[in-house]
């Protein structure tokens, strides 16, 4: 299917391993103009290098912390016109609640929300110039089912939600769309390496240890596995697409079920 993203300018941040780089892929597969993202300048040419853009498309290297509001202003200043934003950037650290200093409370919803709001303040105007334009909040099932072992991160997640349908109702009538994403546990770098710590910490294989984690800590999950990246990155590709243009102010999930929800 062609999703009409030839040329599109998109802006993945956080995009240089797992779910950002999975989605990245994906749109320069479809052509699009995509902007790679990480703080490392080495981390941002590894990924630029490993991505193969369709015809029309370009892959695009930005390194810096899109955390920082500066970081966020000079990204946008130099390439104007950004027409799809993906806010993937995020953090995430299993903690006991008592044991949550107010430092990670603020830091993570810097990183996990600020960064989003601030990059889709800068975007907006270019969108509504043009009238159209794809925002996209990478989330989570976390939002809606707030894990006991990081509430901050849960936390985060529910304030993407909500951020996400209040812009949507100020570009109510426009081109633009703003939507979220909530994706179940998934196998992204980070995850993979912490699960596969843990694995080895306990004397078992990854498998093993993920049917146990299906089981207890995720047992609504209807896959009962990890999810791809790549499962995560063919949703949020439709929905940059004008293909999307009558789903706005969603919250879709790709969760494998974990929600335990028909609505």
């Amino acid at each position: 299917m062609d999703l009409k993203l030839t040329g599109k300018l998109a802006l993945v941040s956080g995009s240089t391993a797992g779910i950002g780089h999975a989605i990245a892929a994906a749109l320069a597969a479809e052509g699009a103009r995509v902007i790679v993202n990480g703080r490392s300048q080495e981390g941002v040419d590894a990924a630029v290098a490993s991505l193969r853009p369709a015809p029309g498309g370009e892959v695009i290297g930005f390194a810096g912390d899109l955390s920082s509001a500066a970081v966020a202003e000079a990204l946008v200043t130099r390439h104007p016109g950004i027409e799809v934003l993906v806010n993937n950037l995020g953090i995430f650290e299993p903690k006991p609640f008592e044991d949550i200093p107010d430092a990670d409370w603020t830091r993570f919803f810097e990183v996990n929300v600020l960064s989003g709001v601030r990059l889709a303040r800068l975007c907006l105007p270019a969108m509504k110039r043009a009238n159209w334009g794809r925002i996209i909040f990478i989330s989570s099932e976390s939002a809606v089912q707030i894990p006991a072992e990081m509430v901050h991160y849960g936390m985060t997640k529910t304030a993407q939600l909500a951020v996400a349908r209040g812009i949507a109702e100020s570009v109510a009538g426009t081109g633009i769309t703003v939507n979220s994403v909530l994706p179940g546990p998934t196998k992204s770098r980070g995850v993979g390496d912490f699960v596969g710590a843990l694995a080895q910490a306990d004397g078992k294989s990854f498998e093993d240890y993920e049917k146990d984690f299906f089981q207890t800590a995720r047992p609504t999950s209807l896959i009962k596995r990890f999810e791809a990246p790549e499962e995560i990155a063919s949703m949020v590709a439709y929905l940059a697409s004008p293909l999307s243009s009558g789903t706005t102010g969603a919250a879709l999930r790709v969760d494998g079920g974990c929600t335990k929800s028909a609505f």
